[in-house]
């Protein structure tokens, strides 16, 4: 298994009233066993401990000079990036990775992982692959239904450790109420399509929503290592 995915939130009730803090990575190694799962866990790692000494931290202290969130967002996936051309010179990962404090989603991207931002009307999906098939997709020279029989499908032409400097995608989203954020692996999103994520996310519980979409992407049948977070 290549995918690491990585889960950490804060909330509390106190006279200091802090917003609840999360922090949600999923993580699609490439380079074979070994240096795939490598490259991921070191991205889970790091982009979290990153987010945690430089955020989460002082925000726990009270500190009134907590960085702007999304740049730490960035660096924190650029960290990684060094990480792995430091340890793992012949792996590569994707990454997809959310900080939340409050009511607000800082988003930083990088290959063909996604997120998906639900409401009760609505599912879009708020991360752009950087895969060969949706630059074809988007110069109009190849549809959304000729992707899966593509023998290019599994190109990225953006992901961790492939150069020593990588461009991240970064963005910030207002999670309306009664809201869901997915993370997934394209374990997930090459078999399930929007709608079945939207079905089964407004219909179960967080929890159990992630399972039954792991579930539904083997019955279609799902080949690949299939993570999912539902927040």
């Amino acid at each position: 298994n290549q995918d690491a995915a990585m889960s950490f939130f804060f909330t509390s009730a106190t006279a200091d009233d802090r917003p609840d803090f999360g922090i949600f990575i999923v993580a699609d190694g490439m380079g074979g066993h070994h240096d795939g799962e490598k490259a991921s866990a070191i991205t889970a790692k790091t982009v979290t401990t990153h987010l945690t000494q430089n955020v989460y931290l002082p925000i726990l202290s009270g500190s009134s000079d907590v960085p702007p969130i999304s740049e730490m967002m960035v660096a924190a996936v650029q960290k990684a990036n060094s990480e792995i051309i430091k340890h793992v010179p012949e792996g590569g990962t994707t990454v997809t990775a959310v900080g939340v404090l409050g009511d607000l989603a800082y988003i930083a991207h990088v290959g063909d992982s996604r997120a998906y931002l639900i409401t009760k009307d609505n599912i879009e999906q708020i991360t752009r692959d950087h895969s060969l098939v949706q630059r074809l997709i988007e110069l109009g020279q190849l549809t959304p239904d000729e992707i899966k029989d593509h023998p290019q499908r599994s190109i990225l032409y953006r992901a961790l450790g492939q150069s020593e400097s990588v461009e991240v995608d970064s963005m910030t989203r207002r999670i309306p109420s009664h809201a869901k954020l997915v993370l997934c692996t394209d374990g997930l999103s090459d078999f399930v399509d929007n709608g079945g994520i939207f079905h089964i996310v407004t219909i179960y519980p967080a929890p159990e929503a992630a399972d039954k979409l792991v579930a539904l992407a083997l019955s279609k049948g799902g080949e690949d290592n299939i993570t999912v977070i539902v927040i």
